[in-house]
């Protein structure tokens, strides 16, 4: 399943997108809303996740390329989470864009197409999107997506004393 707007293709990964999203992962500022940078064998392996679930399911994490130049940009999709959290099962909408792409529309382009997907096509009733309380850049796009805020909660993965442990949980609803 490709997905396109004005200015983006989200698609199955490629063997080319490992350089600059291991590149992406290890950039302190892309990454200092996580535990910590990832090295390029943990990148590596979650590309390689998120290229699992597209293939499973035909839809998760897509590789995210701008049609003008085919340059990768990021990640952006959907991804269940059956029973990791006190409100799941859910499904989970995030981004992840290379800071040469940041304040662009694009992460906002390219999670819209994510979200008319999840609905028009899945046809699920409501999706979900969290980060660390401190992340106010993904929570304003969640606000700009159209997400209300449903409450905060403690990360499971994370220690209570951790500084990212607090997460603020959004969620949307399908369109009557």
């Amino acid at each position: 399943m490709i997905l396109q707007t004005k200015r983006l293709i989200l698609r199955q990964w490629k063997p080319d997108d490992l350089v600059p999203f291991a590149a992406l992962n290890a950039n302190p500022d892309v990454m200092r809303f996580f535990p910590a940078p990832l090295t390029r064998e943990e990148s590596d392996n979650l590309a390689a996740r998120f290229s699992d679930g597209i293939t499973e399911r035909g839809w998760g994490f897509w590789a995210v390329e701008a049609k003008e130049n085919h340059a990768f940009i990021g990640c952006v999709g959907l991804h269940p989470q059956p029973d990791r959290f006190a409100f799941s099962p859910c499904t989970e909408i995030g981004w992840r864009l290379d800071k040469a792409f940041w304040h662009q529309g694009m992460a906002k382009e390219a999670a819209t197409a994510a979200l008319n997907y999840a609905f028009e096509v899945l046809a699920l009733d409501e999706i979900v999107s969290f980060t660390a309380v401190l992340n106010t850049p993904s929570e304003n796009l969640m606000k700009r997506l159209g997400m209300k805020r449903a409450g905060e909660f403690a990360h499971p993965a994370l220690a209570p004393d951790d500084r990212l442990s607090q997460h603020v949980l959004y969620q949307i609803r399908r369109p009557a």
